[in-house]
């Protein structure tokens, strides 16, 4: 009774949250308002791995087992994705990562809720994943796994995966805001023309959320499409340039309302649906 009640006001804190004032800017004249129902929510998981193995162990289950049951329980499309020092100089990496990003997106808050009970419902899931769900204390699947919940930009309501090619890699990128006021600014210039520089400029946007619960608040998280990693100063060169871009880049209104920002570019692993 008290987990029912427990998770009964969890739901009803994050519908609040939500749907609050305070969750997205007013619609500019003539913007499309996209219904409620319409956005999804987004969790990004990032999972730690003891060794390599675990790793590529773990990636090879959540193609042949996870990502399909994910699927049934009408959740998708799913991406899983793998972090190369190559690609990521920044980081100053001794070698590849040995972490794994999940993205699963949800229609509901409910989806959110009760996904791991229709997981373990799944007869099919359950035998195909049996060695990883049913790892050994002593030898575990996974070490532990971070996890953010982003609610998806009125804008850019639903997840566009980009076209399915080997080179492909994935851009996410989070923006930490000095205020909240300063979130919801951000998030109205993103409204205001910024997400279609990205396509012009080569990188189409898959996503773009508000979090409402996970670290380092408040922030918005977002990925874009780069055709291969040879793509990508290029695209970001285009951004730049776009007489779009340095229009609103040049508005006042708009001055100040990113303190930090974290970018990681991933590649998809076999079975990733982004």
């Amino acid at each position: 009774m008290r987990r029912r009640n427990f998770l009964a006001s969890s739901t009803a804190a994050l519908v609040a949250l939500a749907t609050s004032p305070l969750s997205r800017p007013a619609a500019a004249a003539g913007e499309k308002v996209v219904a409620e129902a319409d956005r999804l929510m987004l969790e990004i998981r990032k999972y730690h791995f003891a060794s390599a193995s675990k790793q590529e162990a773990y990636a090879s289950f959540l193609g042949a087992a996870a990502i399909p049951a994910y699927n049934r329980a009408g959740v998708e499309p799913v991406g899983a994705f793998k972090l190369l020092a190559k690609d990521n100089p920044e980081l100053k990496l001794a070698e590849d990562s040995t972490d794994l990003w999940l993205v699963v997106p949800y229609k509901s808050f409910a989806s959110v809720i009760t996904l791991e009970s229709r997981l373990a419902a799944d007869a099919a899931f359950q035998a195909a994943g049996h060695d990883i769900l049913m790892a050994a204390k002593a030898d575990p699947a996974f070490v532990r796994y971070e996890s953010s919940l982003l609610y998806a930009f009125d804008c850019f309501p639903q997840v566009a995966p980009p076209p399915k090619s080997d080179a492909r890699v994935l851009e996410l990128r989070t923006y930490e805001n000095p205020s909240q006021e300063r979130a919801l600014n951000k998030m109205a210039m993103f409204g205001a023309g910024e997400i279609p520089v990205f396509a012009r400029a080569g990188m189409p946007g898959v996503f773009f959320g508000e979090a409402v619960a996970g670290p380092n608040l408040p922030q918005l998280t977002y990925m874009v499409a780069h055709p291969d990693a040879d793509s990508i100063k290029k695209d970001w060169s285009a951004f730049g340039s776009d007489a779009d871009w340095k229009k609103l880049k040049g508005e006042a209104q708009y001055k100040d309302n990113v303190s930090k920002i974290q970018r990681y570019f991933l590649r998809p692993v076999a079975g990733s649906q982004i």
